[in-house]
C-alpha cells in the first residue's frame, strides 16, 4: 500500500466520538480495512468479519505449510514405504477397511 492509499484508509478516533461509527463501518464493508488513529498514532485496525476469517485462514495455512516444509526436510527416503508395503507389514487387508469413509486431504 502506498502513502496515499494508507491515508485514505485511516480514520480518526474523534469521528467515533462524533457519532459517525455507522458511516465508518459502512466504509469498512465497502472499501476494506481502516486504521483508527488516536493522537496521530495507529490505535487499532477495523475489518469485516469475513476479511478477518480469511486472514486467519491464510495465516494458519502458512503455518501448516512451514511445518510441512520443516518435516519434509527431515524425511529419510530410505525409511519410506508404499501403501502396499505398509499394509503387508501391519497385516491390513482390504476387508479391514470396509465401512470406513474415504479420508479427504486438502
Amino acid at each position: 500500500m502506498d502513502i496515499l492509499g494508507a491515508l485514505k484508509n485511516t480514520v480518526s478516533i474523534s469521528l467515533f466520538n462524533k457519532g459517525q461509527a455507522s458511516k465508518i463501518f459502512d466504509s469498512v464493508r465497502k472499501t476494506g480495512i481502516k486504521i483508527v488513529m488516536k493522537n496521530n498514532k495507529p490505535e487499532c485496525v477495523l475489518m469485516s468479519p469475513e476479511d478477518y476469517v480469511k486472514m486467519i485462514d491464510q495465516l494458519n495455512d502458512a503455518k501448516l505449510l512451514m511445518l510441512a516444509n520443516e518435516r519434509m526436510a527431515k524425511v529419510n527416503p530410505e525409511k519410506m514405504m508404499t501403501q502396499k508395503e505398509f499394509d503387508e507389514k501391519y497385516g491390513i487387508m482390504e476387508s479391514d477397511l470396509q465401512g470406513f469413509d474415504e479420508v479427504e486431504f486438502e
